[in-house]
């Protein structure tokens, strides 16, 4: 393993090597939309993770200069939707700032309680807002599940995002 110091003046600032380290961990991808004041946001999302399943709490990390960042700091309740290979469109699509991303680009519908649902998300996890943390430029979201929504199709292989590109897990892709 490589040291853990970094020399000064011989090797990358440590925020670079910070960045390094996340691009060779692979994480799955999520589109997270809410109900904003202007109408429905979303964008994409790799912080996505589980902390509670008693209760069902996740965790999500938004950068602030994230065009879409106000709209879901303030909303009360957003849908976390969990992508799956074939969606690589839409996360495309939710990850491009100045696109009309609610457009007819994307099959959506407003849930009964306003949220706006991808209805092609293999999963997608109604939220309210627990807490907002801030850190650095970026607000860290926990939200506890209200309700979940299993898409039509079965063992759907999940959207992965490493080293800078989009993959597919598979069972190719099955060490053990």
């Amino acid at each position: 393993m490589k040291g853990m110091t970094v020399p000064t003046g011989h090797a990358a600032p440590p925020g670079e090597l910070f960045k390094d380290a996340f691009r060779a961990h692979p994480a799955g991808i999520a589109v997270i939309t809410a109900q904003g004041p202007e109408g429905p946001v979303g964008l994409t999302a790799s912080s996505v993770s589980s902390v509670s399943a008693e209760p069902p709490v996740l965790a999500f990390s938004v950068s602030t200069a994230s065009s879409s960042a106000a709209a879901l700091v303030r909303a009360d309740t957003l849908v976390v939707h969990l992508l799956g290979a074939d969606q690589l469109a839409i996360a495309r699509l939710f990850a491009t700032r100045g696109t009309d991303r609610f457009g007819g680009a994307v099959d959506w519908r407003p849930l009964p309680s306003g949220e706006p649902l991808l209805t092609d998300a293999p999963w997608a996890l109604r939220c309210r807002i627990l807490h907002r943390l801030p850190v650095g430029g970026s607000m860290i979201l926990a939200a506890e599940v209200l309700s979940i929504e299993q898409g039509t199709q079965d063992d759907v292989a999940p959207l992965v995002y490493h080293n800078r590109s989009y993959h597919r897990l598979d069972d190719r892709s099955l060490l053990g």
